[in-house]
């Protein structure tokens, strides 16, 4: 699984980041993280809030920070 943590590096982003581990952690799941803090590359995304979540590609959430249990959710599907 190829995780992208998209945003600034501001603390929604740190706690979306920190909270996505705890979550890939409790499933056992095997997964990459990479940050992207580009506005360019950000908004290649089609992203206009951050935090974002990419899971595998796809952007599953942006503008929030969901909790350990939601983020749980969208790493099962």
């Amino acid at each position: 699984m190829d995780i992208k943590i998209l945003g600034s590096g501001c603390a929604n982003c740190q706690r979306l980041e920190a909270a996505t581990h705890e979550a890939v952690d409790q499933l056992g799941l095997d997964a990459s993280f990479e940050k992207v803090t580009d506005v360019a590359e950000i908004a290649s995304w089609g992203v206009m809030h951050t935090p974002a979540l990419v899971i595998d590609d796809e952007v599953v959430m942006s503008g929030r920070v969901p909790t350990t249990e939601q983020l749980k959710e969208l790493l099962a599907r």
